[in-house]
């Protein structure tokens, strides 16, 4: 018994299959971290990778993400002990006026499959509570999403609120109708087209 059996039950989206070995190799005394890395976080990159190639889509990816994170529960409790750092703190939601919240959800269980610790807001938030929560929280990125072309400034006055409060929490923008060329002009930190990439943007930021 093995990582690699929790790892092909994340790729084969059983969430089932991934508590029970999750659990049956915590009972067997497997270190955490190696649980973590090898079975579960590296599970999401393959997925994120195979999505990147066109072998998989949104539907699939959310779902392997369940799995992951079916696992990732049985683990927090003992995770918290010390036994695996947070690579970093990421404070993540849909911007003021805007109700979707299936990317932004996507990439928030992706974030925290990758090792972050993440502080979800929901949708519909303001930029102040942005800035509250981040500071707060010392996050290391702030990742903005948005549907609606209309809500699309609200990133905007959410980029400025941060940096007017002298803040380093990076920030990162991505949606449906937001491009890089959107994220250049309001000064974001970086612009994601779909959660994998938001990953792998996160850890550039926080590298």
């Amino acid at each position: 018994m093995t990582t690699q059996d929790i790892f092909n039950a994340v790729i084969a989206f059983d969430e089932a299959t991934v508590v029970a070995k999750t659990q049956a190799e915590l009972d067997g005394g497997t270190d955490i971290s190696a649980i973590l890395n090898d079975g579960l976080i590296s599970a999401m990159d393959e997925v994120g990778e195979r999505f990147s190639a066109g072998e998989l889509f949104v539907p699939e990816m959310l779902m392997a993400a369940q799995a992951m994170k079916a696992g990732l529960k049985i683990l927090k409790p003992h995770l918290s002990a010390g036994q695996s750092k947070s690579k970093g703190v990421v404070v993540i939601g849909t911007v003021k006026g805007d109700l979707h919240d299936i990317g932004k959800n996507l990439v928030s269980m992706m974030m925290e499959g990758a090792g972050f610790e993440v502080v979800d807001l929901g949708v519909d938030v303001e930029s102040e509570k942005f800035v509250r929560t981040a500071a707060e929280k010392s996050a290391d990125v702030i990742a903005l999403s948005a549907l609606l072309t209309t809500t699309m400034p609200s990133m905007e006055s959410t980029v400025k609120a941060v940096k007017e409060a002298g803040m380093t929490t990076r920030t990162i923008i991505g949606g449906a109708p937001v491009t890089q060329a959107f994220a250049d002009q309001i000064g974001a930190d970086g612009y994601s087209a779909d959660a994998p990439g938001a990953v792998k943007l996160v850890k550039q930021l926080v590298a």
